[in-house]
């Protein structure tokens, strides 16, 4: 039957006649309210149909909210780091980490629970003493309102990159894209910064800043380069991938191992070889009940030996140098090196504040405020500061030792078995079934190890940088168990 004429146009553009009415009022209605912001300079409602356009998807389409967020964290920019009002939030992601938790909060008050294996779960269980401990230490906080920010923050980091992401990673190539949806952008990021960084002949000095406004500093960039290193050779290795996308892989892992070495990081470069021979153990069959024993044999004979291993470092005078070989050399140097004096430094002083409130510390994020007065003397460097303005206790480990008191550091070491144990179980379950699979899976926990080895002389889980692949591969590696768990019932 041949269409009404009148019905015609509507049909041509897509729209029933009734929708286009209100359409239109929806748009003139914005227009008006943008002239009006224009005439009263209040320039951000401009950006009111995204921010409607985000709210609409966390409501209808949460993963594909989750994804897109995925793919700008290498490139959000921190507003304190831009001097743009002194307020330290990255953008566009923690806005929107702040709105999906609160809806996660919703939910859970509307009584729609987590699934249960997912609740249950071991490093879930962690993670809410995690929590539990931090509400605690926030209220009797040297400073309740720094305090609260911090586990606000840890909060949405937490919802947004692990208890939203692990429903997802059930299906195993959403794991993939994880991965390839923060490396894409990560790659113009290096791209950005070795360019950058060219133009200064790849100086050394240079390099600690040339990652700018991305990153912070050359340290929280090479730690989550390092991250990314094996997830990215396990899927270069992948069986039946076609040439051109094989290609593809090998070209972003030769850039972000080419942006690793020109980082400069020693720390980075230190827990990829430290992780990396985790793997190698692991691969020959090495239980974890062996490395934990042989780990705490050897810290009791590092504390025993301190003073003739100090005597030993102090004899290298070898400071960080454009030299690589150089450079490598001087992570040892505790005589003369600014960066490794200063971290002591920091250290003493965590531990100094843990001495004052040994049981549930100054409060989370109050380390920088606090830490100043405990400086000695004799650790003091030339870069040290009375200002609350140059990071942390520089480890994840000492930092909520200080701010938190020993259960702090208590629950850190906890996630770490716990990480250790689940990294172990399921490469193990999956070794003999699916050689790839495993391969995936114990890349996955090697990338996440870098930073708990990276977390004993530097800590970014403050920053989306390092939390979203922190979390995320905790998400991956506790969805796979879950798979595993049910296929065993």
């Amino acid at each position: 039957m041949t269409p009404a004429p009148e019905s015609q146009p509507a049909a041509r553009n897509g729209a029933a006649p009734g929708f286009r009415g209100p359409l239109l009022w929806v748009v003139l209605g914005f227009a008006l309210l943008l002239a009006a912001g224009i005439a009263q300079e209040l320039y951000a409602l401009a950006a009111l149909p995204l921010v409607v356009g985000i709210a609409a998807l966390a409501l209808a389409r949460r993963d594909l909210l989750l994804w897109g967020l995925i793919a700008t964290v290498p490139l959000s920019l921190n507003l304190e780091q831009l001097d743009m009002g002194g307020v330290g939030l990255y953008l566009p992601t923690e806005p929107i980490l702040f709105g999906l938790l609160l809806l996660f909060l919703m939910d859970r008050m509307r009584g729609v629970g987590m699934d249960d294996a997912l609740d249950h779960h071991p490093v879930t269980r962690w993670i809410q003493v995690m929590f539990a401990w931090l509400a605690i230490t926030t209220l009797v906080s040297w400073d309740p309102l720094v305090s609260f920010k911090f586990t606000l923050a840890r909060g949405w980091f937490v919802v947004g990159f692990f208890f939203l992401l692990v429903p997802l990673f059930r299906q195993g190539v959403k794991q993939e894209q994880f991965v390839l949806l923060y490396t894409v952008p990560l790659m113009v990021v290096i791209g950005y910064t070795v360019f950058r960084h060219s133009g200064y002949g790849f100086d050394k000095q240079a390099g600690h800043w040339v990652m700018e406004p991305f990153f912070k500093d050359h340290t929280s960039y090479g730690a989550v380069l390092a991250m990314f290193w094996f997830p990215l050779l396990a899927l270069l290795f992948k069986p039946n991938r076609q040439a051109l996308g094989k290609l593809g892989m090998g070209l972003a892992f030769l850039v972000l191992t080419v942006g690793l070495i020109l980082s400069f990081t020693r720390a980075a470069w230190v827990s990829l070889v430290a992780a990396g021979g985790l793997g190698l153990l692991m691969v020959l069959g090495v239980q974890l009940r062996t490395l934990f024993l042989t780990g705490a044999l050897a810290a009791g004979m590092l504390v025993l030996s301190w003073d003739q291993l100090l005597i030993t470092l102090e004899r290298n005078d070898q400071d960080s140098s454009d030299d690589l070989t150089e450079h490598v050399e001087s992570i040892s140097n505790v005589s003369s090196d600014a960066s490794n004096l200063e971290r002591i430094n920091r250290w003493s002083c965590a531990v100094s504040l843990w001495q004052e409130r040994p049981h549930t510390g100054w409060g989370p994020g109050t380390y920088q405020f606090v830490y100043a007065p405990h400086q000695r003397s004799e650790h003091r460097t030339i870069i040290s500061t009375n200002n609350a303005d140059r990071g942390n206790a520089h480890s994840e480990y000492l930092g909520p030792l200080a701010e938190q008191g020993w259960p702090g550091a208590l629950v850190m070491l906890g996630l770490l078995y716990a990480s250790c144990a689940l990294g172990f179980r399921t490469y193990r379950a999956l070794r003999e079934q699916h050689r790839w699979r495993s391969l995936w899976v114990l890349s996955i926990y090697l990338g996440l190890m870098t930073y708990f080895i990276h977390g004993v002389l530097n800590n970014y889980l403050d920053t989306d940088k390092a939390s979203a692949p922190f979390w995320g591969f905790l998400a991956i590696l506790v969805a796979v168990d879950l798979e595993l768990r049910k296929s065993a019932r």
